[in-house]
């Protein structure tokens, strides 16, 4: 089933590691066949302040968009993950969810999974600082 995508000017998608600009007026790009897609409203780059839960995303993404470099990149991914649950044990399930997406080789499974792991350290800090306002 084709995928149907529509740009606004300047909006970028990565398209099997290519960066795609959108150089004019709003586009639609249609795409007939398997690749991995990724939007700019979905990309975590490396310069950003990335958190945990952001190096677990940031590492899911480029296994995603970059096959030719996935061992390393989900080597990165399950070190980080590993830390995350040893710090913050009620993401243990989800965590699981995560790993077993990417031995799957489900990346963009994955992907989803770590945007709701994003979710959940948000909600974790901020329970942590409405129950220690003086640390926030």
């Amino acid at each position: 089933m084709p995928l149907l995508i529509d740009l606004k000017p300047g909006e970028k998608v990565i398209v099997n590691g290519a960066v795609i600009e959108n150089a004019g007026h709003s586009t639609k790009i249609r795409v007939l066949n398997d690749c991995n897609i990724l939007r700019e409203k979905d990309i975590i780059a490396d310069g950003d302040n990335i958190t945990p839960a952001g190096r677990v995303y940031f590492f899911v993404q480029n296994a995603y968009i970059f096959p030719s470099s996935r061992e390393r990149y989900i080597g990165l991914f399950e070190h980080c993950i590993e830390d995350y649950v040893a710090s913050c044990a009620s993401a243990a399930t989800l965590a699981e969810e995560l790993r077993t997406a990417v031995a799957n080789s489900e990346y963009y499974k994955a992907l989803k999974l770590a945007r709701k792991l994003l979710k959940h350290e948000a909600q974790v800090l901020d329970a942590y600082n409405k129950a220690n306002p003086a640390t926030a």
